[in-house]
């Protein structure tokens, strides 16, 4: 009898969160050794964008040699509406894709920017994997999140991530009161973000339209020489003036 095939192993592998952005830092100043490795020996990719990939697999290359050229590397790209809407509620079947791993392929899942399935598409392609029995392993990298949440000095033990904001401003100054009165009442840190060209109309929003006392923070540019992290009351954000806000990948926290 021949043998059964034995299956490959899905890896989520991080990448920087420098994607868009004018500058990047050293590729090695934020994925360890072990993760560039791994990553040099995937051949078979599933991603949000199949350029950024390519650009990714580039600047592994220029440490740890890749398996094989990046022409030869297999990169599928998830459906546009999964890019839209997001996979995190199950209506996304992602088992076909896995199909390089169940003949036997290593398969690397990865975002445009840091960990995915993580603020990123990616969770179809996890869920998938565990239906049909394929080992699953993350690797170290950065995650903004968390980033974000321990520099914020907010409760970093009662936490949740909320996506995006609505852009209505109706809609946005009432889903604010929510989320500040989760804050209030259970201490919980509220994280969001935002496109980046819309940070300052958030921004503005959140500076009009919460309390005084609650406490606001912004994160961006995080592992990046431009990187920036304040928490300050909302009162405290008003005394010192309009702030101009980066056009760089932010996540936005308010807390108690």
């Amino acid at each position: 009898m021949t043998a059964p095939t034995q299956k490959g192993t899905l890896y989520l592998v991080p990448t920087p969160l420098d994607f868009g952005c004018d500058t990047q830092a050293p590729i090695t100043d934020v994925l360890p050794q072990e993760t560039l490795r791994v990553a040099a020996g995937v051949t078979h990719w599933i991603t949000e964008n199949a350029k950024s990939t390519r650009a990714f697999l580039k600047r592994v290359d220029a440490h740890v040699p890749l398996a094989q050229t990046i022409q030869e590397n297999t990169i599928t790209e998830l459906p546009r509406e999964v890019h839209k809407k997001g996979d995190h509620t199950g209506d996304f079947d992602a088992k076909p894709m896995l199909k390089a791993a169940l003949a036997g392929h290593d398969v690397g899942l990865v975002s445009e920017a840091g960990m995915p399935a993580v603020a990123d598409p990616g969770s179809s392609v996890v869920r998938a994997a565990h239906e049909l029995g394929i080992r699953v392993v993350p690797l170290v990298g950065p995650v903004s999140l968390l980033l974000a949440l321990a520099a914020s000095g907010l409760n970093g033990q009662n936490f949740a991530f909320v996506g995006y904001l609505p852009q209505d401003g109706a809609a946005r100054t009432q889903r604010l009161r929510e989320l500040e009165g989760l804050a209030a009442k259970h201490g919980q840190t509220q994280m969001f973000i935002e496109t980046p060209y819309r940070n300052q109309a958030l921004w503005d929003a959140l500076v009009n339209g919460l309390q005084g006392n609650t406490r606001l923070a912004r994160a961006s540019g995080l592992t990046m020489a431009s990187m920036q992290v304040q928490c300050k009351t909302v009162q405290a954000w008003r005394s010192a003036g309009k702030a101009q806000i980066s056009g760089e990948p932010t996540v936005f926290l308010i807390g108690k």
